[in-house]
């Protein structure tokens, strides 16, 4: 089954919570290729306030009941927590439905495969939302390399931290890492996924997990040290109890090097009520620019917009130009957020060896 181009795409989102509130459900209603037509979320007062930003849009409490109106649907996001995301996709691509799975793409890397079996057999659109690929800082990082700015990079670091000291959502504070729980699910997700895109593909070669927060099952505190096959090294960090921030993203070559802090505005903008219509969404103020050369010679250059708009920009081209069967891709081929998976079960077995 296609889509008709003269249509915009039937799309449900399943959650409400950070990810459905602040990410799907207002980068859709801002795209005309897409029609909001269900969000199910069983907290009143969150259905309160998808009520009053989508009048137009059903509520129903859970995916579940998204399921029984697949026949009135094209396309199902997932913005549910990480365990519900392989029984729920699973079911939505048997149900004939194109799934957007919300990062971690699943919680095992054999059930992300199993995945991406399925739907080609069923001929059905699958991706993963890896929507820090179109953060503005990571652009600029990108533009950096493709031009060939710093000559042969040898190091990259990159840092996601935050103080956020209360595990503040319920189904975090339960999550156990068989559920997808801690911050190398959450924020790692984000950090490899940027790092493979980078440079290639790698193997772990030193892993730090701990929980430091009262409360904390998993881990809120991971450091990695990657070696791409290019030779690359990648060091990543991701803290939820930092109280002071490094660096966002800093890389060193042969040519120079750049260091850049601050995180991206995107989030930010949509929690303050902006819209992705907004002429100032994704600009970020040039008191943010990173630095680029070397010690004293060291100049200033402003970061790209941000553009996470563009991945249902490429998913409605795919679709609409004929699903899985168009040589269009998908805005995230899920072999690489399942290759993100294989090196967390890699980080997982280093650290539980000591």
């Amino acid at each position: 089954m296609t889509t008709d181009s003269n249509r915009p795409i039937r799309t449900a989102v399943a959650g409400f919570g950070l990810s459905g509130s602040v990410f799907h459900a207002p980068l859709l209603a801002a795209d005309p290729a897409y029609s909001v037509e269900v969000i199910s979320t069983s907290d009143t007062g969150r259905q309160a306030a998808a009520s009053a930003r989508y009048p137009g849009t059903r509520l129903v409490d859970t995916p579940a009941d998204i399921l029984e109106l697949a026949g009135e649907l094209d396309l199902l996001v997932l913005g549910t927590p990480p365990a519900t995301h392989y029984p729920l996709a699973k079911a939505a691509l048997e149900a004939g439905l194109d799934v957007v799975v919300d990062k971690p793409f699943t919680v095992r890397s054999a059930e992300g495969e199993e995945l991406i079996q399925l739907a080609a057999r069923l001929g059905r659109v699958l991706t993963v939302f890896q929507n820090r690929r179109w953060d503005g800082d990571y652009l600029t990082v990108r533009g950096l390399l493709e031009r060939g700015v710093l000559g042969a990079v040898t190091r990259f670091e990159s840092r996601f931290e935050r103080w956020s000291p209360a595990v503040a959502k319920a189904w975090k504070a339960a999550a156990t890492a068989d559920d997808g729980g801690g911050v190398l699910f959450d924020l790692g997700t984000h950090l490899l996924d940027q790092a493979v895109q980078l440079f290639g593909p790698a193997t772990v070669t030193h892993a730090e997990l701990d929980a430091r927060r009262p409360g904390e099952m998993t881990d809120d505190d991971v450091f990695l040290a990657l070696r791409h096959e290019s030779g690359v090294t990648s060091h990543l960090w991701m803290n939820m109890l930092c109280a002071q921030q490094g660096p966002r993203f800093r890389l060193l070559g042969s040519a120079g090097g750049f260091t850049k802090h601050g995180v991206d505005p995107q989030e930010p903008f949509i929690v303050a009520g902006g819209s992705p219509l907004d002429p100032d969404y994704g600009v970020e103020d040039r008191d943010w620019s990173g630095l680029l050369g070397r010690d004293g010679h060291l100049d200033r250059l402003p970061t790209e917009r941000g553009d996470y708009p563009a991945f249902y920009r490429f998913l409605a081209a795919k679709i609409h130009d004929g699903g899985a069967a168009s040589g269009l891709p998908v805005p995230v081929d899920p072999a690489g957020p399942v290759e993100v998976l294989r090196l967390i079960e890699q980080a997982r077995a280093l650290a539980s060896r000591g």
